[in-house]
């Protein structure tokens, strides 16, 4: 005679694996109602998806931000997958939420992905959601900082977040950080500012503006005063404390910062976007 599992056992091994009912329900009838059997044959089953979906481009997802407690440790995570579809799932955003949760606790991806996650290792989940939801599922960027004080902002629709660092916990540093987090998602600077530059961004830039100016003729004795008012407006476009503030086109990132508190500057960010 045929097993047949109860409806109760079906719904606990969907709760447990995420799997939908039908793969539940054949996977307890292969183990013939062995709990365990039928966990290992969905993940089984997740190894030869993910497998076969190894070369799949995952460039949808989830960027993700989070913070610890007292705000001097966060992170930024992507949990990616290869359609806007199961990007929007509410279902997959749970997890990336969890796993940024989890990542505060670890210093790097591959530390992440050995931690404990319910019984499993992260990336024996990985793999087990994507032999559920059938797409590559995988932790893309993992980005970390320190600082004194720091805040988060996850722009709409998780495609972009960003962590700023400030100098010091001050009234006001909540709302400042945010905000400063805020311009860097939507500004995409390139770095804090004009010191962080790499000399390699600075030299390209240089020999595109010098091009340029030699062509339209200006003479050799002047253009190297030009280059450092181009290079001056480039690292106001460009980097974070010397951008326009978007709350405030008046001023600058810096000012604004300072304006909350006299002796408060901007130390760092990170930024991840997908």
């Amino acid at each position: 005679m045929s097993y047949t599992p109860a409806a109760a056992d079906v719904a606990k091994l969907r709760n447990q694996t995420g799997a939908g009912m039908m793969d539940c329900k054949k996977a307890l009838v292969e183990a013939e109602g062995d709990f365990e059997k039928a966990v290992d044959i969905l993940r089984k089953k997740g190894q030869k998806v993910a497998a076969n979906r190894a070369d799949r481009e995952s460039s949808e997802g989830a960027v993700i931000a989070r913070v610890n407690e007292d705000n001097t440790l966060g992170v930024v995570i992507s949990l990616n997958c290869e359609t806007d579809f199961v990007a929007k799932n509410e279902a997959f955003i749970e997890l990336a939420y969890e796993l940024a949760e989890m990542a505060i606790f670890a210093a790097t991806k591959e530390e992440l992905l050995a931690t404990d996650f319910h019984g499993m290792t992260v990336a024996e989940k990985l793999i087990e959601q994507t032999g559920v939801i059938g797409e590559k599922i995988e932790i893309g960027a993992f980005e970390r900082i320190e600082g004194p004080f720091l805040g988060a902002y996850i722009h709409a629709g998780n495609k972009i977040a960003a962590i700023t660092s400030l100098s010091a916990k001050v009234d006001g540093a909540d709302e400042a950080a945010k905000s400063v987090s805020m311009q860097a998602a939507a500004m995409n600077p390139i770095a804090l500012d004009e010191t962080r530059v790499s000399q390699e961004t600075i030299d390209k830039e240089l020999e595109i503006e010098r091009h340029k100016l030699t062509e339209e003729g200006k003479p050799a004795n002047i253009i190297d005063n030009i280059l450092k008012g181009k290079m001056q407006r480039f690292y106001k476009d460009n980097t974070l404390v010397h951008q326009d503030f978007i709350k405030d086109s008046s001023i600058s990132v810096a000012d604004y910062v300072k304006s909350v508190n006299g002796d408060l500057k901007v130390t760092g960010f990170i930024r991840v976007s997908l």
